[in-house]
């Protein structure tokens, strides 16, 4: 195994294991070539979701004017003209994280099962699937940060739906209805009413996925999420590990996909990352992006600040609560 380093094992806690993954190079065995394949048609989509997400403008201008102008049939032509292709696109974006979904469910089910003793061994041997896993937990997180910076979506979709529905009540034909019916819209609603919708839909397939699987400990779950943070967190805090990243991006990449997996982590286990029973390095996580340039984190740990599900339990140590103050 060339391209990966047994670390450091000794933490504050018991025995975690650390691993150098190659997430710049690593590549499918014929053992993962399978599960691979299916997830990289999905992955291969991803980047063009972000690039759409990111050039998203919105229809407010167009929205007000009608808005304003309610008797002006032309404003209101053209205010449903700008709206109903970029419902189109928030309907991509929806039905693009149910494609997410599923590619997590194939992840975890290598992942996890019983071909191997622990977590550590499917890791080192099955690198091309965990780097996978964490190139679905990067976009997740970027896609969260720039729905959460751009009002116009639900602005967008709720004047569609109140359109829509007026529309119906006055017998006027809408040709965006072939496009997303009442039953769809109410589903696609509720996605970007989330905060973090994508993260959301991954949390709820993790949680979805643990509990289809009964016949699996649901400890082969949250300690392959467990040794993924140790994975990160080791390689940025170590200088020696990080100096084989070939780009600032995969720093990035690391970060980002250490949020994810604590943030899964959290939902998945009974009692979440906070906790004292936590296999996760919580402390030692939080100090890591601290340590970065304070820009380049602040969404991040808003995530871990507002996206978590057990931050604010009683049992959370109060050390980690003023960490994330």
């Amino acid at each position: 195994m060339g391209n990966l380093l047994k670390v450091l094992t000794c933490t504050d806690l018991e025995q975690e294991p650390n691993f150098f993954l190659d997430f710049e190079n690593a590549q499918p065995t014929d053992a993962e070539r399978e599960v691979w394949e299916q997830v990289d048609v999905v992955l291969k989509d991803a980047k063009g979701i972000l690039d759409e997400l990111q050039a998203y403008k919105g229809a407010g201008q167009e929205i007000r004017e009608a808005i304003q102008n309610p008797n002006d049939e032309r404003l209101q032509e053209q205010a449903w003209a700008a709206v109903v292709p970029l419902v189109g696109r928030l309907k991509k974006f929806f039905e693009f994280s149910q494609r997410l979904e599923a590619a997590l469910h194939s992840l975890l089910g290598a992942l996890t099962s019983e071909t191997y003793d622990d977590p550590t061994q499917h890791l080192e041997r099955e690198q091309a699937l965990a780097k996978q896993f964490a190139e679905i937990l990067h976009f997740t997180l970027r896609f969260d940060e720039l729905k959460m910076t751009n009002p116009a979506i639900q602005n967008d979709f709720s004047y569609y739906r109140r359109t829509l529905s007026r529309m119906r009540i006055n017998n006027v034909p809408a040709d965006g209805e072939n496009e997303v019916n009442n039953e769809l819209a109410n589903r696609i609603s509720l996605f970007y009413a989330d905060a973090t919708p994508m993260l959301k839909a991954l949390s709820d397939g993790t949680t979805k996925f643990v509990s289809e699987n009964k016949n699996l400990p649901i400890e082969n779950t949250t300690d392959c999420l467990s040794t993924m943070a140790s994975v990160c967190k080791v390689m940025l805090e170590t200088p020696e590990y990080r100096s084989r990243f070939t780009s600032d991006e995969t720093v990035s990449f690391c970060l980002r996909v250490m949020v994810g997996v604590i943030i899964l982590y959290d939902y998945v286990h009974p009692v979440g990352a906070f906790a004292k029973s936590s296999k996760i390095d919580m402390k030692g996580c939080i100090k890591v992006l601290k340590d970065q340039p304070p820009n380049s984190v602040e969404g991040l740990l808003n995530a871990l600040r507002y996206t978590t599900k057990h931050l604010n339990d009683e049992s959370t140590n109060k050390t980690i609560k003023s960490m994330l103050q």
